[in-house]
């Protein structure tokens, strides 16, 4: 599970949506539920929360309508975390394609999944209730953002960061798609270049704030969104070499990238 794992974070960040949907699916299919349903000691607490990878990476691709389309496992109990990661990522999917009822709607329903993920599931030295916490901010910043309370979806975005940034160190990260990613596309959205300049560099480790760990050097998505903030106010000696290296990232991907998060722009 832990190599599925790498191998679907590796992807994903190097904008490779095959490869990476191709782990998260052999992944579940190598995971026996009869494993899971080993008591003693409970095999659910260690492994069930990994068959939620795969809704990370339908996110970080924009996979909005696969998303919504997706069933719920038949025993919720069992796969309580992932129960609430499907939650989760359906409401982010309803909101990136404007229907804020049925986003709210999921919201109410995650909230009351996550009530049930206990203490002692983990996604590898990861208490799962951390990364769900995450998601609650998360998912309450977008929505917040659709309904164009664009101040409040902003403090909610940098909670969720805060709570990213206070996880557990891990190799790689449970969360998996860098909060930063989203706050800095919806910032830039909203025009507010100088403050997703400032989310970009700090993710690319160009702001010096953060430790090793926290940022993402060279990742396709962060340069995505720093040359498009250099653009815009016209800088052009860092914008040519930025450009040098988002051109070197893009190569290596599978689909276009043309914003730091696909909850930004227009509905896939």
């Amino acid at each position: 599970m832990h190599n599925y794992h790498f191998a679907a974070y590796g992807a994903m960040f190097l904008g490779q949506y095959a490869p990476a949907i191709a782990a998260a699916d052999e992944l579940i299919e190598t995971m026996p539920e009869d494993l899971l349903r080993i008591p003693s000691p409970p095999m659910a607490d260690f492994f069930e929360s990994y068959v939620s990878i795969r809704q990370h990476v339908l996110i970080r691709f924009g996979k909005w309508r696969e998303i919504i389309a997706q069933d719920l496992p038949r025993d919720p109990d069992l796969y309580c975390n992932t129960v609430a990661m499907m939650h989760y990522a359906k409401g982010v999917a309803h909101a990136a394609l404007g229907d804020v009822s049925a986003a709210e709607a999921e919201q109410g329903l995650f909230r009351a999944a996550a009530k049930r993920v206990p203490e002692s599931r983990h996604l590898h030295n990861v208490p799962c209730v951390q990364l769900v916490a995450v998601a609650e901010e998360m998912l309450a910043g977008e929505i917040a953002y659709r309904r164009g309370q664009h101040d409040a979806a902003f403090a909610r975005l940098r909670a969720a960061v805060a709570l990213e940034d206070a996880l557990p160190y891990d190799e790689p990260w449970g969360w998996m798609q860098p909060v930063r990613h989203a706050l800095g596309a919806l910032l830039l959205e909203q025009g507010r270049a100088a403050e997703a300049e400032k989310v970009y560099r700090e993710d690319l480790g160009l702001g010096g704030a953060l430790p090793r760990a926290q940022i993402h050097p060279d990742n396709l998505w962060a340069l995505r969104g720093l040359l498009d903030c250099l653009d815009r106010r016209g800088e052009t000696a860092e914008a040519k070499m930025i450009r040098q290296r988002l051109e070197l990232a893009a190569a290596r991907a599978d689909l276009p990238v043309s914003v730091s998060c696909f909850c930004a722009g227009a509905p896939r």
